[in-house]
């Protein structure tokens, strides 16, 4: 399950990208398009610089990546640190995966508090077309909380970072 929200959370986040970026913009666009073809070797080859340059998106695809293991080796706690790194920078398709990620306990402690605030903030981000999904997963989550807990993670989510 977790795998296929993964999957479908990544096409989604693909159809938002913008098909002219800022600076890094060829790399970006190289990467994608490598990653559209199947070519994780080269798509993680043209993300990574970006990525340690800051580049949210290349952070966020790179991270799913790592998480999934296409192109590099699967890795939970490499995509847990891409994905935060994007997330804080406020990407939506990272905070919804750190979410997540959180929720499993994959690369990071389980902490459905904080799987919770990152799924907030990724639902209050997020483009119209995808803050519809990304509130299904964070009731998702909400369903396994007890109200102290969904308390604790509203709050969390009202926090400057």
């Amino acid at each position: 399950m977790l795998r296929a929200a993964s999957v479908l959370l990544l096409a989604i986040w693909l159809l938002g990208i913008a098909p002219i970026q800022p600076a890094g913009a060829g790399g970006l666009s190289r990467g994608t398009s490598a990653y559209a073809q199947g070519d994780y070797v080269r798509a993680a080859k043209e993300l990574s610089p970006l990525a340690r340059r800051g580049n949210a998106r290349a952070q966020a695809m790179l991270g799913f990546m790592y998480e999934h293991g296409f192109g590099v080796p699967q890795a939970y706690e490499v995509a847990a640190d891409l994905y935060m790194q994007a997330a804080q920078r406020g990407d939506p398709f990272a905070q919804c995966a750190i979410g997540l990620l959180y929720d499993k306990g994959h690369g990071v402690p389980e902490n459905v508090e904080l799987a919770y605030m990152w799924l907030s903030r990724a639902t209050a981000h997020a483009p119209r077309r995808q803050r519809d999904y990304y509130q299904r997963l964070r009731d998702a989550v909400a369903s396994k909380m007890t109200p102290g807990q969904i308390r604790e993670g509203q709050r969390l989510s009202l926090m400057v970072y």
